[in-house]
């Protein structure tokens, strides 16, 4: 029996358990299971291979940084990002993929209008890292928000604070890769000015539980379009399910 399974902490939140269940069920696959590691600590990571029956992990927050000391390869994606969301092991070694790039592009690809030049990215994390690269090879030019006012790259960074007209205008694409209003903290949002949006604006929460978040709603409110992230948990799941099943390492 192959086994694989999610990692994270905490993961409460989390569908992908109940996603492979399902797919495993319809699909007649009886060689694996797949079950939730919710670690909290990223010192207890070697420890899971022990089991000489676990085949692969997907990484969720906090640890998409903080796994890639434990690998033994990585892909190229991977190394540009500097975030892992997928683990393959192979003849014993550990190889980090990133499948949130693919989801998080083709689940924005039907939302995006020709005005949405300029993105802000709300959260500096490993979710952000994928946000980042695929916005780079669209051509979107973009800007970090967080608390801090700090960045993980070398473009522009913006406090929640800084977010005045100006900055609201002119960015249209507002994609929230922090667990801010997560479940089971359902009535929080984002620190932004929900005041200042308008039609031309399209707001992504990477958030999935609850469906609609209090970000989403807010942008709702003010005629915005919105999605949530549960197209882009399904893309990237699927995504790993090939990458744990190919007999390419």
């Amino acid at each position: 029996m192959r086994k694989f399974g999610l990692i994270g902490y905490p993961l409460t939140h989390s569908f992908s358990e109940g996603y492979f269940a399902n797919k495993f069920a319809h699909e007649n696959i009886a060689d694996a299971q797949y079950a939730n590691f919710p670690i909290d600590s990223i010192e207890k990571f070697s420890a899971l291979w022990e089991d000489p029956s676990l085949a692969g992990l997907n990484i969720t927050i906090p640890y998409k940084k903080e796994v890639l000391v434990y690998l033994n390869e990585m892909s190229e994606v991977v190394q540009q990002m500097q975030a892992c969301n997928c683990i393959k092991k192979v003849n014993g070694k550990l190889i980090g993929y990133n499948t949130d790039v693919i989801g998080f592009e083709k689940s924005l690809q039907p939302f995006l209008k020709p005005h949405h030049q300029n993105a802000l990215i709300l959260g500096t994390g490993g979710a952000a890292a994928a946000v980042e690269y695929v916005l780079t090879q669209l051509g979107i030019q973009y800007a970090f928000v967080s608390r801090n006012n700090s960045t993980p790259s070398s473009h522009v960074a913006y406090s929640y604070e800084d977010l005045n007209a100006s900055i609201m205008s002119k960015h249209s694409l507002i994609i929230n890769t922090s667990p801010v209003g997560m479940f089971p903290n359902t009535q929080e949002a984002p620190s932004i000015p929900y005041e200042l949006l308008t039609t031309q604006h399209h707001l992504y929460d990477l958030v999935y539980n609850p469906a609609e978040t209090l970000f989403m709603a807010k942008g709702l409110a003010k005629g915005a379009s919105v999605q949530n992230g549960l197209e882009m948990l399904h893309i990237q799941a699927q995504e790993s399910w090939k990458i744990w099943n190919t007999t390419q390492p």
